[in-house]
């Protein structure tokens, strides 16, 4: 064809750690000849020269051509309906008065630019491109250019939007928008606000419940009663997000700094390891980064949620859950807990959703290797961000898995008080990520609006899927768990009561022990406007052991599969606990605890501790136990006896998996009374932190340094150590190949890029080898203008 032009993204730039430069273009340009003008008749020549815009030659078409799935519909010409011509007056070849010409489109401007009335109001000029982006239930503005001046005597204009494949008016997928001369709210309408010449600018005003996604627009005009109307279809398409700034839209949030922090930041922090040891990772969400946007909107396409039920930000978040692991329906991510990662990036390796993203849409919809809880929680931060929906990635320590409904954590002994594995089905994870998003709930009764607890790493399924919530965080914390979605498998994993049990000899078995405090722990997420970690434990659960919160217990357990639980009190005159001195043991040395042991009561107590150290990967799952031992323990009344525990650097080197986590289980029962004992702690290894130093002055377009330095503690090499460096505003994401790196040897390496953004920026980095896991550092940059 004349003038067609190829256009090709390198495939090599797509979908590995995207990020300021833009991908390599290449374009090849295809002429061919054009056949023998054709003559035109005099009455086509007069009728161009009057309406050139209604009647203008089409020399080329241009193409756009990459290896991902686009979001694009073929051109259109101007108008459907081509006008008659008109027959010359005699006397000097003139046209009728214009009123008698048929009003048509030549034009719209969507005006979408990104530092425009309309992306600025709407609080998406953050988004890359220059497409019409806007939240629902606010006015937009678009400009009409017609072929002769509009007339609101008796020219009649509609505006119609069109989304999903089979549009219509009852779903709210097919919207006719009329024209009127005042707007109100909560409806769909359009009024003309400024007519210059032959154009006209129109205020459109949507309702706040309206279908979100991406729409076509239409324009029809009619110039009298019984005339054929002239459609008009727009080339640019208009996508429509959720509006946490509305006060009509049930993602509404009443605080401007929490929307730029839940809405509008672009990196967070995400918390892992044990409730004593509690580390942190910066995570870039990119949910503003180029293609991420159209990324979220092909998992809506993938689902198989109808585009009618995209105006629910319930159904959209639970059809988010679902999508973004790939257990059942081909989604973003795969699972991985088996340490081995060779065919995929270890989940430890991740510091961006921008790279996991793009490689999903990129591919068609293959799912993307490999992913942990915090991996998914950062996906989800970043797809519900992208969408409009406030959200942030929630961390709890001590998190429990409930695998039978009984709304407690059961852990099972024999008659020699040794644990029963095939029978521990429930464990307590180390840490676990999901995420809170805001919303209201009509759904439920009134009160339970507000964070809504949303779970995207397949654990267990809902309603036939690997998916959870959202479930009320209010709802959690007074335990209803009778209401939907998901609430009993949340309320497990924050208050649930560890509950011990001991075979008799019969075969059945007793109830021994009961551990209140047991699960939900610390439960984290990123302060608002700052790096500093938040607690909001308080929003989950009320204080420990207090009378609300053993009613949200019982009251919760009375809905679960052993309801009968709080029957038998026990006693407990003697305490154990243990304590984890500072930041906690260090990888690459011996690990110290100390066990606490208290007798509370007036008389000697006497008991033997039962001691197991087990390899744990975070999610509970233990591996092998490396250490036994029985200790002895006298006390005198009211004594406190401390006793310190070592595990040998020796017998762990060579058995830890992901996270280097270790669980001590102690067990025994007190001679005198027959109270039984019962203690788990989790603990983990600490990893070195890579220390990221700026090098030089950070301004925009003028090349800078950062040197990044890390020393393995270990005593024995690293194997294939690979390094991930990425800076949002501030250097594309890729990978450095390190290579081995001896016992206790340092590595340096010098990263030199130039800032493209100004402002505050983040330079990740992260260490991915199979020996050394969770090993990353962060450096705040300011960058300024030129």
């Amino acid at each position: 064809m004349p003038g067609e032009r190829l256009t090709v993204r390198n495939p090599s730039e797509i979908g590995r750690f995207p990020g300021a430069a833009p991908p390599t273009r290449v374009e090849v340009t295809i002429q061919s000849e054009v056949g023998k003008k054709q003559e035109e008749g005099g009455c086509r020549r007069w009728f161009r020269k009057i309406c050139p815009c209604c009647c203008k030659r089409q020399n080329s078409t241009s193409y756009d051509v990459t290896d991902k799935v686009e979001y694009t519909k073929p051109e259109t010409p101007a108008a459907v309906t081509v006008p008659e011509p008109v027959k010359p007056k005699p006397e000097n070849g003139e046209m009728k008065e214009f009123e008698e010409v048929k009003l048509s489109v030549c034009s719209v401007d969507l005006l979408s630019s990104k530092t425009g009335q309309n992306r600025m109001e709407h609080h998406t000029d953050l988004y890359q491109g220059d497409e019409l982006i806007i939240r629902r239930g606010q006015t937009f503005q678009i400009e009409i250019e017609f072929n002769r001046p509009f007339s609101a005597d008796t020219d009649k204009v509609n505006l119609e939007l069109k989304t999903g494949p089979l549009p219509l008016v009852s779903k709210g997928t097919h919207v006719i928008i009329p024209m009127v001369d005042h707007l109100e709210d909560e409806r769909w309408e359009a009024k003309i606000t400024e007519q210059n010449g032959n154009k006209i600018r129109l205020s459109v005003n949507s309702p706040a419940n309206m279908v979100i996604g991406l729409y076509g627009l239409t324009i029809t005009t009619r110039s009298g009663k019984d005339e054929v109307p002239t459609i008009h279809k727009s080339n640019k398409d208009i996508i429509v997000l959720f509006n946490p700034w509305c006060e009509e839209d049930t993602v509404f949030l009443d605080d401007e700094e929490q929307r730029k922090e839940y809405v509008l930041n672009d990196t967070g922090r995400i918390y892992y390891g044990t409730e004593k040891q509690i580390g942190a990772r910066t995570w870039n969400f990119g949910q503003f980064h180029e293609g991420i946007l159209d990324a979220c909107l092909f998992i809506l396409e993938k689902s198989d949620m109808p585009p009618s039920g995209r105006g629910d930000p319930v159904n959209v978040v639970r059809v988010i859950s679902a999508m973004i692991n790939a257990q059942d329906d081909y989604g973003v991510l795969v699972g991985n807990w088996s340490g081995n990662y060779s065919d995929g990036v270890s989940p430890a390796g991740w510091s961006s959703s921008v790279e996991i993203l793009r490689k999903y849409h990129s591919s068609n919809g293959i799912p993307v290797k490999y992913g942990q809880c915090w991996v998914f929680s950062g996906v989800t931060t970043t797809v519900l961000r992208c969408l409009g929906i406030p959200a942030r990635s929630v961390t709890n320590f001590q998190s429990a898995h409930d695998t039978d409904v009984s709304l407690t954590t059961d852990i099972y002994f024999d008659e020699n008080l040794e644990p029963i594995d095939i029978l521990n089905r429930d464990s307590v994870w180390n840490f676990h990520v999901w995420n809170d998003c805001w919303m209201a709930r009509p759904d439920l009764p009134p009160g339970n609006g507000g964070w809504q607890a949303v779970d995207s790493t397949p654990q267990e399924t809902s309603q036939g899927t690997f998916r959870c919530g959202p479930a009320s965080v209010i709802a959690i914390r007074s335990g209803h768990v009778y209401l939907k979605h998901d609430t009993p498998f949340v309320f497990a994993e924050v208050n649930s009561d560890k509950i011990y049990w001991q075979r008799n000899l019969d075969g059945t078995y007793s109830q021994i022990y009961s551990e209140k405090k047991a699960v939900g722990h610390c439960i984290s997420t990123k302060a608002v406007g700052s790096d500093e970690r938040e607690d909001i434990t308080h929003l989950y659960k009320h204080q420990e052991e207090s009378e609300e919160e053993r009613i949200a217990v019982e009251t919760a357990c009375r809905y679960g599969s052993k309801p009968d639980v709080y029957c038998a009190p026990a006693a407990e005159d003697v305490k154990v606990e243990v304590k984890i001195d500072g930041e906690g043991p260090r990888m690459g040395s011996d690990a110290k605890l100390s066990i606490v042991v208290k007798n509370q009561s007036s008389q000697p107590r006497q008991t033997t501790l039962h001691s197991q150290v087990a390899v744990m990967y975070y999610t509970g799952v233990l591996k092998n136990a490396i250490k036994k031992d029985k200790i002895p323990v006298e006390l005198l009344p009211n004594e406190e006896k401390v006793i310190e525990w070592i595990l040998p650097y020796q017998q762990y080197q060579n058995q830890l998996v992901d996270q280097a986590a270790l669980m001590l289980t102690l067990s025994g029962r007190v001679s005198e009374t027959k109270q039984v004992l019962a203690n788990q702690t989790t603990f983990r290894l600490r990893t070195p932190d890579l220390q990221i130093t700026p090098l030089g002055e950070a301004v925009v377009g003028k090349e800078m340094s950062a040197k990044i330095t890390f020393t393995n503690p270990l005593t024995r090499i690293l194997k294939d150590v690979v390094f991930r460096v990425e800076g949002l505003g501030l250097q594309k994401g890729h990978e450095v190949v390190v290579g081995d790196v001896g016992g206790q040897a340092t590595v340096t390496l010098t990263e030199h890029f130039i800032p493209n953004q100004p402002g505050p920026r983040k330079l990740v980095a992260s260490l991915d080898c199979k020996q050394l896991t969770q090993v990353h550092g962060v450096a705040d940059i300011v960058v300024s203008e030129q």
